[in-house]
């Protein structure tokens, strides 16, 4: 049976254990389930962080998201796979982002995951925008995050 990747980008909050127990109940094929949770901080670099400001453009950003998950389907064996992005304002300790792959054995949804992950940090369409105490800022991307994705590349 071919897998289909759940893909939802949201305003609303989540609740990562009922993301998982809803790919996973009744189901005697899965052996592994790998989670990433993405929480907004409180700070950066000592400096505290009222809130992040994340923009889409509707649409796209689906589009995109879903390529990659494709990809991921095409690349390791999962039974499942579920990519959730919120939009909007978010204050420090709510989520941000869950991906949840699962397989019949641990490598495959742990790779996965990261495959996603890296994707998402570094070139999924979203635009991130921090409050601070001195007004807010665009957040630039990050040598480290494009190094990590980069790995992922075919040769």
């Amino acid at each position: 049976m071919p897998v289909t990747a759940t893909i939802r980008i949201q305003q609303a909050d989540f609740e990562p254990a009922q993301e998982i127990a809803a790919l996973t109940n009744g189901r005697t094929d899965i052996g592994a389930v790998v989670t990433f949770s993405g929480v907004c901080r409180g700070s950066e670099n000592g400096a505290p962080i009222a809130a992040l400001t994340l923009e889409h453009y509707p649409g796209m950003a689906e589009a995109e998201i879903g390529r990659h998950a494709d990809e991921a389907l095409a690349r390791w064996p999962l039974q499942g796979l579920t990519v959730i992005h919120r939009f909007g304002r978010i204050a420090p300790g709510e989520n941000i982002v869950l991906v949840v792959t699962a397989s019949a054995h641990r490598q495959a949804a742990f790779e996965a995951a990261e495959f996603l992950m890296d994707y998402l940090k570094t070139s999924a369409p979203f635009w991130k925008r921090e409050e601070g105490e001195n007004g807010a800022a665009w957040v630039e991307a990050r040598d480290h995050d494009d190094a990590a994705a980069a790995r992922w590349a075919k040769s």
